[in-house]
């Protein structure tokens, strides 16, 4: 009788291969659709902030600018702050407006400004294209999704696994505490360099935040 153990493994290993696969034609895929975009700057931020929140505002308004000034906006397109900078975008009207869009059982529905949607199943990958098109990362006040994106640039920064670029926390009164912590313990404690705190900008209004961009980013 066939070993059923061996043909339990045997299976894993064809499925395994095949989303190897998916992965490589995600990341294909991802580069192809996004052939031409740029400069961009891509937009973090909540997705459960409402559009009569002061924040929706404020990245509506960040987008329009960066827009107007010829920067494409990159959003994970979905709602919220995601839909703000894409209302935005649009707006602005010399930027495109483009979503990396990823699959979700919630919240993620993707938003209704959107020139360019591409869809991602793998959070990795989709994080991949976000780093490799976008000039600046912007920051307004969110969750976790948020927290990692932010992370992420900074430790490949950091690592000099990418070139440096404009990394802008948005919103003192949010990010505020953060940094503190930052100093107060991850500094105090030796687990960051100080030069690393220059890594990112925190500032307070959209027009700040472009201005910072446009020295930093030639269109």
């Amino acid at each position: 009788m066939p070993d059923s153990r061996q043909f339990v493994i045997d299976n894993l290993s064809v499925k395994e291969s095949w989303r190897l696969f998916r992965i490589m034609a995600e990341i294909v895929d991802g580069f192809d659709d996004m052939e031409g975009v740029g400069p961009a700057v891509s937009i973090f931020g909540s997705a459960r902030t409402k559009p009569e929140d002061p924040d929706y505002r404020t990245t509506q308004t960040l987008a329009r600018l960066l827009s107007e000034a010829g920067y494409d906006i990159i959003t994970g397109g979905g709602p919220g702050l995601m839909e703000a900078a894409n209302k935005g975008a649009k707006e602005g009207g010399k930027g495109r407006s483009i979503g990396l869009h990823i699959e979700l059982p919630f919240e993620q529905k993707s938003n209704d400004f959107l020139d360019l949607r591409i869809s991602f199943r793998y959070f990795f990958v989709r994080k991949v294209v976000f780093v490799k098109y976008a000039m600046a990362y912007i920051a307004l006040p969110g969750g976790f999704g948020t927290l990692d994106e932010i992370a992420e640039a900074l430790v490949l920064i950091q690592t000099r696994r990418i070139k440096p670029f404009p990394v802008i926390l948005l919103g003192s009164s949010f990010w505020g505490g953060l940094v503190d912590w930052f100093k107060s313990t991850l500094l105090e404690r030796g687990f960051i360099d100080e030069h690393n705190l220059d890594l990112f900008r925190v500032m307070d209004t959209p027009e700040e935040a472009v201005a910072y961009i446009k020295r930093h980013v030639i269109v």
